[in-house]
């Protein structure tokens, strides 16, 4: 009897201090849940399986140390482990993509790659839209033609993302212009400046030391010399990437108008053909010159 009540004395202090070690590890873990959730604008209670996870891993790592310290259960739990193993094992070959989500959705959740409302490009899918919802199996991006498409975690995880939102929502636009090599550069960096400060979109993103020193309010680059045009860019700011895309098709617009007006050609491409050997004249040929004529 004593060496029953000794095993006895093992078992319950076992389930005691798994119990407060259940308690004090899902109190870690809500915290942590709660605080990531927040950034994430996501429900913390589409996490709650996370907590019960860590239960179910503590108890079930009790019940294995009881079965091993109680040589009456021991063969019995011997086989039933064995069994169990290629039980789990088998479940987990069948079901490791969605294993593979869910750890993925754990990261997106720690390390916040991105989050909801950011506005996100898949750069192998040339994929661009706003992120709607994180859950622990996919990811929901509206797309900017109001569609949306479910990702899922595993495969989000391990693309490269372009994210206009992450630490700075200010976008640095690129606006391209083309003009004819007998157009005026400098009359035409006067207009399309003029155009990008009267829009609304558009932000002076420079310092006070710059202000200071005179730097332009727009830079522009002569940045090539084409087959047919001279290349203009202008670097603009605005607060966000949709305000960066209105502005640059607007200003796209306005520029057209304002180089139609005052004489500032936008080239289209020229073809020369040459013919070295002169064709002889047909009949059809002389008719139709004769026609022309």
């Amino acid at each position: 009897m004593k060496i029953d009540f000794l095993y006895w004395g093992f078992v319950v202090g076992i389930i005691v201090i798994s119990y407060f070690v259940s308690f004090i590890a899902r109190r870690i873990l809500a915290r942590i849940i709660r605080k990531k959730s927040e950034n994430l604008k996501e429900d913390p209670t589409k996490f709650v399986f996370l907590k019960n996870s860590v239960s179910f891993i503590i108890f079930t790592i009790a019940l294995i140390i009881i079965f091993l310290i109680t040589p009456a259960l021991n063969d019995i739990g011997k086989g039933l482990f064995a069994g169990a193993g290629i039980l789990a094992a088998t479940i987990g070959f069948a079901s490791q993509k969605a294993f593979s989500n869910i750890l993925s959705g754990i990261f997106i959740l720690i390390f916040k790659p991105f989050s909801v409302q950011d506005t996100i490009e898949i750069k192998s899918d040339m994929l661009k839209g706003v992120v709607e919802e994180i859950t622990l199996r996919h990811t929901v991006i509206r797309d900017y033609e109001n569609r949306r498409i479910v990702i899922p975690n595993s495969l989000i995880s391990e693309t490269t993302l372009l994210n206009s939102s992450m630490v700075d929502e200010k976008i640095k636009k690129h606006v391209d212009f083309g003009i004819s090599y007998d157009s005026d550069i400098d009359k035409a960096k006067s207009i399309i400046e003029e155009e990008i400060l009267k829009h609304p979109n558009f932000i002076d993103n420079r310092t006070d030391e710059e202000k200071d020193a005179g730097a332009p309010v727009i830079t522009m680059r002569l940045v090539g010399l084409g087959d047919f045009s001279v290349n203009i860019r202008a670097y603009v700011w605005t607060k966000s990437n949709d305000e960066a895309f209105v502005l640059q098709c607007d200003v796209f617009e306005s520029v057209k108008k304002r180089f139609d007006k005052e004489g500032v050609e936008i080239p289209f491409p020229y073809r020369t053909l040459v013919f070295k050997n002169k064709p002889e004249k047909t009949d059809s040929t002389v008719k139709i010159a004769n026609k022309n004529a």
